[in-house]
């Protein structure tokens, strides 16, 4: 059943956890091919790095959409948008299961990025009509659904592409986006839009928004970077584990991702500290974490041990910085809350594509090596920003 919300009395907690759940149905069509590429590549018959441009490319889709999407949440009705991005989807992903080369796939993929921006519509939608004591806690709680999605689109994928086939995975996510349709339709309640004006209008406010503000340039950039280091590391990880000495499979390379569950935990734990330990500490934390799993896998490469710890920590400090620096940009204008979260977003990214083709450009060059040294660097620049910053 419907409900009206209203700004600042608060978001049911039964809406929160229905919004955070359709986050993560929604996000994981990203991460789909992930533990897939070896599969797919062999299909089409492509190289590893032509493989790697899929991930990349729906990755820069994702901040496609950012940019032109979700700042309509403030212009239009978001159930509206949101109906319509999922409609798009289980046709792209219709697209990718049917594509004969690789030229398709990447186009659907283009597609499937910028239609799965769905859960940058809830975040800002969260924080906007939550009590300010709960903004954080709530957000938090949306981005564990979200991680969640990321983590378990991993893990059935892989298990879906060893025994099923990588071209079935890609149906049944057209079957979820359907679902999610229907649901949106019944259960999304009504929300007064925040801006009055004409499209062009609304993006020429985004370049107003970015120039004006330091603190949201700032946040936006230390939360990319970071980003990408991460995806660096899952950019390259299907390739390395399925060589020797391990051998894995996509059921195996697809279950690492539990581990990550540590991470989805924090999320949903880190919001209600932010405020009282401060940005920069979280940053600081985070970082450094992400920093430390990379040498850990590093000098475990050829044992499981290292990659399940290094992922559990990896995926912890990823939470640290985004919660953190995300919770920050939000807070900056609630009237502008779509916007501010296109522009964080959209940074955000355009950070993590950057570390997916680093990766897979260094991993062609100096293999593992090459990948650890793009991680390490990457949360070390964003490290360097937050200590070489104002508070």
């Amino acid at each position: 059943m419907r409900q009206k919300l209203v700004e600042n009395q608060g978001v049911p907690a039964s809406l929160l956890w229905v919004l955070a759940i359709i986050a993560g149905l929604s996000v994981a069509n990203i991460y789909y091919n992930q533990p897939l590429l070896n599969r797919i590549g062999d299909d089409l018959g492509v190289t590893e790095f032509a493989a790697n441009l899929i991930p990349m490319v729906t990755q820069v889709g994702y901040a496609l959409g950012l940019l032109f999407i979700i700042p309509l949440g403030d212009l239009y009705k978001r159930r509206t948008i949101i109906v319509a991005n999922f409609a798009l989807l289980a046709v792209a992903t219709c697209g990718i299961a049917l594509s004969p080369s690789l030229g398709c796939v990447l186009a659907a993929s283009l597609v499937t990025g910028i239609c799965s921006v769905t859960p940058q519509i809830f975040i800002p939608l969260v924080s906007q009509f939550s009590l300010a004591e709960n903004k954080a806690r709530n957000v938090g709680l949306v981005l564990s659904g979200l991680l969640m999605g990321i983590l378990g689109s991993r893990v059935i994928s892989g298990i879906v592409g060893e025994y099923l086939g990588w071209r079935t995975m890609y149906y049944v996510a057209a079957g979820i986006m359907l679902a999610c349709i229907a649901v949106v339709v019944r259960l999304l309640p009504d929300m007064p839009s925040n801006f009055s004006g004409t499209y062009g209008g609304l993006m020429k406010s985004l370049w107003r928004l970015y120039r004006g503000n330091a603190t949201l340039r700032l946040v936006s950039v230390r939360a990319g970077l970071c980003f990408g280091s991460f995806l660096a590391l899952w950019a390259c990880l299907a390739f390395k584990l399925s060589g020797a000495p391990l051998h894995a499979g996509n059921n195996v390379i697809g279950l690492l991702g539990l581990c990550g569950m540590a991470g989805a935990l924090t999320a949903s734990m880190v919001g209600g500290y932010v405020r009282r330990f401060g940005v920069r500490v979280f940053n600081y934390c985070g970082a450094a974490m992400m920093i430390a799993a990379w040498l850990l896998i590093y000098l475990l490469q050829d044992f499981y041990v290292g990659y399940i710890i290094g992922i559990i920590i990896i995926d912890i400090g990823m939470q640290f910085v985004q919660i953190s620096n995300q919770t920050c940009a939000l807070v900056l204008d609630q009237s502008a809350a779509n916007r501010i979260n296109t522009i964080f977003m959209t940074t955000y990214f355009v950070g993590g594509a950057l570390g997916t083709l680093l990766a897979g450009t260094f991993w062609q060059s100096f293999g593992w090596t090459g990948v650890t040294a793009v991680g390490i660097g990457l949360a070390c620049i964003s490290l360097f920003i937050t200590a070489f910053t104002k508070h």
